[in-house]
């Protein structure tokens, strides 16, 4: 019996922080955000393959990795988002999970890295990081 409670302790302590994670995409009408710190996360921290634009990303090939530099001008879908640069618009697909704590408005530059992901009628981009740029 105290095995049990002391798992579950263990696990309610270290499960806080990963469900304590807000942020997100503010649009024109939105009713209210709450601003929080992105939690530092580890990785590879070097030259990058470079910023892309729309145009390019959408003649990659399936499964390219791309960075894009923009803004998110609005919300199409439970994940989805219309992103734009001075190329043109591209659909990006942004997990609750890859805000980390970040509120971002349409007025906002970002810069996303992630996947390319050609369907037989559409292109979208995966997003794997999302940073909000100075």
């Amino acid at each position: 019996m105290k095995k049990t409670a002391a798992l579950l302790a263990i696990l309610a302590v270290c499960s806080a922080p990963v469900l304590a994670q807000n942020g997100g995409f503010v649009g024109p009408n939105a009713t209210g955000a709450t601003t929080t710190q992105a939690q530092a996360k580890g990785g590879f921290n070097g030259p990058s393959a470079g910023v892309s634009t729309v145009e390019k990303a959408k003649t990659m090939n399936d499964d390219s990795w791309v960075t894009l530099r923009g803004h998110i001008e609005q919300r199409t879908g439970n994940d989805d988002y219309l992103f734009r640069d001075a190329t043109g618009t591209i659909s990006v697909d942004i997990d609750d999970k890859r805000w980390n704590g970040l509120t971002i408005t349409p007025k906002d530059t970002v810069e996303l890295q992630g996947e390319i992901d050609k369907d037989h009628n559409s292109i979208e981009l995966d997003v794997k990081t999302i940073t909000k740029v100075n």
